[in-house]
């Protein structure tokens, strides 16, 4: 039976592309098994998207977490497979009319592959390039392999079927039978070694898991106190007081958390006015004095009303003490260096200043949250907590080395991207009850929420119907000046819509502004309202 010229032109095309699409598979597949070899964060997808994050704009960063929230990395890696995708079918199309080019575009993205991973704050060497110098190379030889099944045996001795499938068209078909076996051996083998890879990637973070499992954490030397009678509201709707591990807020750029084992975990403190340079181990803290302490944390790229805050009990060592015992001094003492720069396992840097963490707050090395050892999402083994402070430029996980040195001296990840050298956290408070554009009932109508201002602690908080007058809330019990305070104000609904809006002040006698400002440079500001309509 003939073949007509349309499908004559559409087939290679067509089949084309989903030898690129094979080719992309298998070469993913691939780099999966060698990065094991190397290590997990060389894989292609985390280099590149490691690599993406930290060329993205600003702004772009800051309405990813606004729109997709701690689901923002599963997003971008979505969307790199994606874009992986297209030009997989691409390359596959153009090698169905020029083999040897499309087989070298694939080739090419190896490279930037390998140029991506070994350009990553976390690199250690060259061999990071493996994982995607090896799978293009995979990619490239079997788009080659199969672009060629495309032509019949006869007409692949000929120099014109190389290049041409009109020839290939005129000449007598193409190697039906041979591609199918190819493709799908391909597919096969490709899901083989991808699983494989991903298997042994897992593997690796076992002994990290078993490390955490054995951890006994000890009897804190301080232990925070008793939480009073009356911190907890019992109001519908309202945030817990205590924010359980699996709901507490995540931000960061990872694309893959780090696994790290505790008994092979070091931290090294050197730098400016260190006299004694220490490296100390995971069972050298759990053998020092701990103190534990409810702080409540908040993200600078938290909104006005937004849900990146949470109060947590945690346990670790005081921070001002294992610096003086390595000789630091503030520099209100004298001391050389004003910022203390925190490194990640992953590349992170950290910026805070000396004088806040040595001011007597309870910054902390922190082991433990809730009772329990530090997940791995929240910086296991080990992480740095100070109260006051926005995390960008005090809360760095997976922390393996402390620096101390000048602001002039250095700039740390964040503000090499326009946000802020030092950031207090701002006073903030929040409606959790009812929700936006709720429909309560006329009659009394409970609103709820918590406000924070740490190191300060809240004073007041008072809430606005529409244009009155400001009302006073009830206050919670308070913790802690480190923790958020819950609050209450039973509102005498009536019928219509209606706009909440809430403020707090804090101890210093600061009101919370009604000037909105963007989360950038140093956090957002402004009060936040919402809408509902009483039926």
């Amino acid at each position: 039976m003939k073949t007509s010229r349309r499908e004559g032109v559409w087939r290679p095309v067509g089949l084309g592309a989903l030898s690129g699409l094979l080719a992309g598979y298998a070469a993913l597949a691939t780099a999966e098994l060698v990065s094991a070899a190397v290590r997990p964060e060389s894989s292609p997808v985390i280099a590149v998207g490691g690599a993406a994050i930290d060329r993205t704009p600003t702004a772009v960063k800051d309405w990813a977490i606004r729109n997709f929230g701690t689901e923002d990395k599963l997003v971008l890696q979505l969307g790199i497979l994606a874009v992986l995708t297209l030009l997989a079918l691409a390359l596959g199309a153009l090698a169905a009319r020029h083999r040897r080019i499309g087989s070298a575009g694939v080739l090419l993205f190896g490279v930037v592959g390998g140029l991506a991973a070994t350009n990553r704050p976390d690199s250690t060497s060259v061999a990071d390039a493996l994982p995607s110098v090896a799978g293009a190379l995979v990619g490239a030889g079997l788009l080659y392999c199969l672009v060629g099944r495309l032509r019949s045996p006869r007409t692949l001795r000929s120099p014109r079927s190389l290049e041409s499938p009109a020839h290939d068209e005129a000449t007598g078909g193409w190697d039906r039978r041979g591609f199918v076996l190819a493709a799908t051996a391909a597919a096969a083998a490709s899901t083989g070694v991808g699983l494989l890879g991903r298997s042994l990637n897992g593997a690796q973070g076992q002994s990290a898991v078993a490390s955490r499992d054995q951890i006994r954490l000890p009897a804190p030397a301080s232990a925070a106190s008793t939480v009073p009678k009356g911190a907890a509201l019992r109001v519908k709707g309202i945030s817990p007081y205590m924010t359980p591990n699996q709901d507490f807020y995540r931000v960061d750029t990872a694309l893959v958390v780090p696994k790290v084992d505790a008994t092979s975990w070091r931290l090294r403190i050197h730098g400016k006015g260190v006299t004694r340079e220490t490296t100390v181990s995971f069972a050298d803290l759990l053998g020092m004095p701990l103190i534990e302490r409810n702080i409540t944390l908040a993200c600078v790229s938290n909104e006005v009303g937004g849900p990146y805050v949470g109060n947590a009990r945690w346990i670790g060592v005081r921070l001002a003490d294992l610096l003086a015992q390595c000789g630091v001094r503030p520099p209100s003492k004298g001391g050389p260096a004003d910022q203390l720069v925190a490194r990640s396992v992953d590349g992170m840097t950290i910026g805070s200043p000396v004088e806040d963490v040595m001011d007597g707050r309870d910054a902390m090395l922190a082991l433990g949250m809730n009772g329990e050892p530090l997940p791995f999402a929240h910086g296991f083994p080990v992480r740095m907590v100070v109260p006051g402070l926005y995390g960008f430029v005090s809360a760095c996980k997976w922390i393996e080395d402390i620096e101390l040195t000048t602001f002039d001296d250095y700039d740390p990840y964040w503000v090499k991207r326009d946000w802020a050298r030092e950031a207090p956290v701002k006073t903030q408070s929040r409606i959790d009850t009812p929700k936006p554009f709720a429909r309560p009932q006329a009659g009394t109508v409970m609103v709820a929420g918590v406000a924070w201002a740490q190191h300060r602690g809240i004073d007041k908080v008072e809430v606005r119907v529409d244009d009155g007058r400001w009302q006073q809330a009830d206050l919670a019990a308070e913790d802690t000046r480190d923790t958020w305070r819950q609050w209450s104000f039973p509102w005498k609904a009536t019928s219509g819509g209606h706009t909440l809006t809430v403020r707090a002040t804090d101890r210093t006698g600061e009101v919370q502004t009604e000037k909105r400002t963007r989360t950038v440079p140093d956090g957002a500001s402004g009060r936040h309202s919402v809408v509902v309509t009483v039926d």
